[in-house]
């Protein structure tokens, strides 16, 4: 049996607690002191760990982007200062909120900071030196693994250290049980199976292996299933129920922040850019065609609700807007409708949609009624981006997959980061989406939505 080196992830976590109550407790006595400041300490101590167990604040796996972490430490910040808040009512020397707000601001970025730093760090040491690994093996047909096979020879960053490959053709029981052996020999941690490959008897026989030889064991889905499986496990009362989709936007909370966010962001690109913008834009597209300045067409919203989407007129008045997609060289589109598509400016009056509620900055794009009929039954999955409100970009399109949709592989495409977006959204990567699209305007590439 080889003996391995490098594997000190049991005492990252419990360093990383120890850090950050060192961090938030010394910043206390300094910034907001108190006169029992051994039981403040106690108190605001007992608030983080209540606070990191229940949002997976230090759930930080070596396959986590960072954005996670930002978005965990956003969230942590926010319950845990509004603890500190309420926790200087009861003060009668209570500290200013301001001071306050300022000691939760300099902790929680100093806490972030070294978060984040020790997460690059090991990047580069499982680089440099090759300690923090994990080995493991992939089974399956060439075709299902070679991705993962790629992403683990290209990123040896993420400390994964790919030592065999058993490839399987029509269920080979033979390739199995080699590579359930060399598990076994070579004590490799991290056992990855192309679940389409197996049958049901044999994925049962792998699952009862790792189970009772603590092992490991992650299974590698096809693109169907990638497109209908992100499963959410509850239980009534003791009962296990499986949610084929775990929706967050539905969630509350998640609701107030995106609507509040749209809101706010709408507003300021209505105050700031169209209160001086339409007047142009009306004497510009008037000047050339005769018609509306906007364009307004019925398209699909949340839950399939139809809407009134608006967008500057880019086109001639034409009798087949409603059911013919523009093209790149569509003999419809005027002078001034090719610039302003474009810079994507003819998108611009959808905030007034964001702002009424009927769309959000970020989320699937919508499609005209037609095309909405047209995919739901030639697309598996399609409806699903109808579960959230779509946007005026999103995910897909900062993919490339944005403009005139000349195959079905780019509606597929378009369905299947729509869906990501859907299951693992957060306002971090909305902000993101953002920026990517304005750069993506900046740099002038095609039409960006």
């Amino acid at each position: 049996m080889k003996t391995k080196v490098g594997r000190y992830s049991v005492y990252i976590r419990p360093f990383s607690y120890w850090i950050d109550l060192i961090i938030i407790n010394v910043l206390s006595i300094y910034l907001i002191p108190h006169d029992n400041q051994f039981w403040y300490v106690i108190l605001i101590s007992a608030a983080w760990i209540l606070t990191a167990i229940y949002l997976g604040f230090y759930e930080i796996y070596r396959y986590t982007k960072s954005i996670a972490i930002a978005n965990k430490t956003i969230k942590q910040a926010a319950l845990f200062g509004l603890f500190c808040l309420i926790l200087e009512l009861f003060d009668s020397e209570s500290n200013p909120p301001k001071r306050v707000v300022f000691y939760i601001v300099v902790a929680v970025s100093l806490v972030f900071f070294v978060k984040v730093s020790i997460y690059y760090f090991l990047r580069k040491y499982r680089v440099w030196y090759g300690g923090n690994f994990r080995t493991v093996v992939l089974l399956g047909n060439e075709e299902r693994i070679n991705p993962l096979k790629h992403f683990f020879t290209d990123n040896p960053d993420y400390g994964y250290n790919l030592t065999q490959v058993f490839l399987l053709k029509e269920a080979n029981e033979e390739s199995i049980k080699r590579c359930l052996s060399f598990v076994t020999e070579e004590n490799i941690d991290e056992i990855y199976c192309s679940i389409a490959d197996l049958s049901p008897e044999q994925i049962a026989d792998v699952i009862d292996f790792a189970d009772n030889n603590f092992k490991t064991l992650k299974f590698i889905p096809d693109e169907k299933q990638i497109l209908s499986s992100n499963v959410k496990f509850e239980f009534y009362d003791y009962i296990p129920v499986m949610s084929l989709r775990n929706i967050l936007q539905e969630e509350d909370f998640n609701k107030v922040i995106k609507r509040i966010f749209d809101l706010v962001f709408s507003c300021f690109i209505i105050i700031t850019v169209l209160s001086w913008l339409l007047p142009i834009m009306a004497v510009l597209i008037k000047l050339e065609s005769k018609g509306p300045l906007f364009f307004v067409q019925k398209r699909s919203g949340i839950n399939s609700k139809n809407f009134n989407c608006y967008k500057f007129r880019s086109m001639e008045l034409n009798d087949a807007a409603d059911m013919k997609l523009s093209s790149k060289n569509d003999v419809r589109i005027t002078k001034v409708g090719k610039f302003i598509r474009k810079t994507s400016i003819d998108e611009l009056p959808q905030f007034f949609n964001v702002f009424l509620g009927e769309m959000s900055v970020v989320g699937p794009r919508p499609h005209m009624i037609s095309v909405t009929d047209l995919y739901a039954t030639k697309i598996d999955k399609f409806m699903v981006r109808h579960f959230v409100k779509p946007g005026i970009t999103g995910l897909a399109q900062t993919k490339g997959y944005r403009g005139e949709v000349e195959t079905d592989t780019d509606i597929i495409n378009r369905v299947k980061y729509d869906i990501f977006y859907i299951e693992n959204w957060s306002i971090l990567l909305d902000i993101k989406i953002i920026f990517i699209t304005i750069f993506h305007i900046l740099r002038g590439d095609d039409k960006a939505y």
